[in-house]
């Protein structure tokens, strides 16, 4: 079992059922899954493009990504339905755990001039969508062989009704909060 699992029960449970009054365990809130999407416009005109993205995505998750294709098309864009146009994975479990300790404590600090993740980035239902403008800050990835930044979202999805429930969650849970907003 994970170290973040086992900080969940023994502390967030305990803080959430005093600051929140539960009467059930079942309802304190948790965290369900983590989604990471890395979207990349420019694969229209490079394919190859999207199998480095894969490659990144999967060594810094250790689950293999889906390859998300355009839900319509944009002649703007040059974009036709059925386009791969990213990758995402949804992580579960305990590898859901190891990479939110992974984010929470070595990439996060890893950003220049970091001061904290914004508090307003929760969507009013307990999720919180957080974006990354590169993927290096992750130490898996090796800076030589990447050949450009790319950004991508992560996106926490918990069973908190609100959005105080949930910014306590993961204030427990080690999440570094910018303190100048709160």
């Amino acid at each position: 079992m994970s170290r973040l699992r086992e900080h969940y029960k023994a502390e967030a449970i305990p803080a959430l059922t005093k600051q929140f009054g539960y009467r059930n365990v079942m309802a304190v809130p948790k965290m369900v899954k983590i989604t990471v999407n890395m979207g990349l416009g420019e694969a229209i005109s490079n394919a190859k493009l999207l199998d480095v993205a894969a490659e990144e995505l999967s060594v810094i998750t250790g689950q293999r990504p889906v390859v998300t294709k355009a839900r319509k098309s944009i002649a703007a864009f040059k974009l036709r339905q059925g386009m791969p146009i990213g990758v995402t994975v949804t992580l579960r479990g305990d590898r859901m755990y190891e990479f939110f300790d992974r984010l929470v404590n070595i990439a996060l600090p890893r950003v220049r001039d970091f001061r904290g993740v914004p508090v307003r980035s929760f969507d009013g239902r307990g999720n919180y969508t957080l974006g990354l403008r590169d993927q290096l800050i992750f130490p898996e990835i090796e800076y030589g062989k990447a050949d450009k930044a790319r950004g991508m979202n992560i996106t926490i999805v918990t069973t908190a009704k609100t959005d105080d429930e949930a910014h306590e969650l993961l204030r427990i849970m080690g999440m570094p909060f910018s303190k100048k907003e709160q």
